[in-house]
């Protein structure tokens, strides 16, 4: 009978770490017209979760996860604590999406979401600048250096 019990312990222990919260989800790319961006063309990979509890303290509110190239994420193993969460996915040259959901003892809610990508402007030439006010800066082009004591 100790063996069975023991049994049944280790089993409720790893039942119970199996069912820790997370947050996972999938990300897709999707054009201005929502159609979705072949994998040929561009994927997900290096787009960044973060996912900040709303209602934890500062040092305990954030954790972030980068997207794998299938488009799926997922939290680190006890990270997530029961709470409101606010999840934000980043990806450059797509806008950002902002997303809550709340994670229960044992939930592990999903956020799927379509990013959509951001559509290039066409750089115009200013002829005629009356002053330095009326010239667009590419903060690229800009080398900013620390005043010299």
């Amino acid at each position: 009978m100790k063996i069975h019990s023991i049994f049944a312990a280790v089993f409720l222990v790893t039942m119970l770490s199996a069912c820790a919260p997370s947050i996972r989800g999938t990300i897709r790319l999707v054009d201005a017209n929502n159609k979705p961006i072949p994998a040929a063309v561009a994927t997900p990979e290096g787009a960044v979760v973060n996912m900040i509890n709303t209602s934890a303290a500062v040092e305990q509110a954030s954790h972030s996860v980068a997207v794998m190239a299938d488009g799926k994420f997922e939290s680190a193993k006890d990270v997530i604590k029961p709470g409101k969460y606010k999840v934000e996915i980043t990806h450059i040259g797509y806008q950002t999406e902002t997303k809550s959901v709340e994670v229960g003892q044992f939930s592990s809610p999903t956020v799927d979401v379509d990013l959509k990508r951001i559509q290039e402007g066409r750089r115009k030439t200013i002829k005629g600048s009356r002053s330095d006010e009326d010239k667009i800066v590419n903060p690229g082009e800009v080398n900013i250096q620390p005043p010299s004591m």
